[in-house]
């Protein structure tokens, strides 16, 4: 097997693991939007903003793709080809539980507001500690991708 297919099997899961993340994270606050849209509705601003945060993830994925598509040629060696496989593992993996946790804390916000709570600023506070984790892996994915063995 080519070095350069293992380094796309990395990239595609990646972009795979933050999608579907994101797409989980946003389904679990939509549905806690729509639930609560049945008693406070004129909150839908708030819910909107508090929904769209675990889409952030698949943008991640798309980011770490395009920081290391430059090393994507047919004269990549097995060491930075096992660098990109795993590097894009561990950021496809920082997503999808980043996406979920962020929806679950997003969607007891909106539950809360809902009923009532004037809790938007801080849910939104504490929504955002877990896209810390993804932005981490962004940051070691660039140090990885301008490292000296490539």
């Amino acid at each position: 097997m080519e070095p350069i297919f293992l380094a796309y099997i990395g990239i595609g899961l990646l972009l795979a693991l933050s999608g579907i993340g994101s797409a989980i994270g946003v389904t679990i606050t939509a549905n806690a939007a729509i639930g609560a849209m049945k008693k406070n509705p004129d909150k839908f601003g708030n819910y909107l903003i508090l929904t769209a945060f675990p889409g952030t993830q698949g943008l991640y994925g798309f980011l770490g793709y395009f920081l290391l598509s430059t090393h994507l040629t047919p004269e990549l060696n097995s060491l930075q080809a096992a660098a990109i496989f795993c590097v894009s593992i561990a950021l496809g993996l920082l997503c999808i539980f980043s996406s979920l946790r962020q929806g679950a804390v997003g969607a007891n916000g909106i539950n809360a507001i809902g009923q009532g709570y004037d809790v938007f600023g801080r849910t939104m506070i504490l929504t955002v500690f877990s896209e810390l984790y993804p932005i981490v892996g962004i940051a070691a994915l660039f140090l990885i991708g301008n490292s000296s063995i490539f």
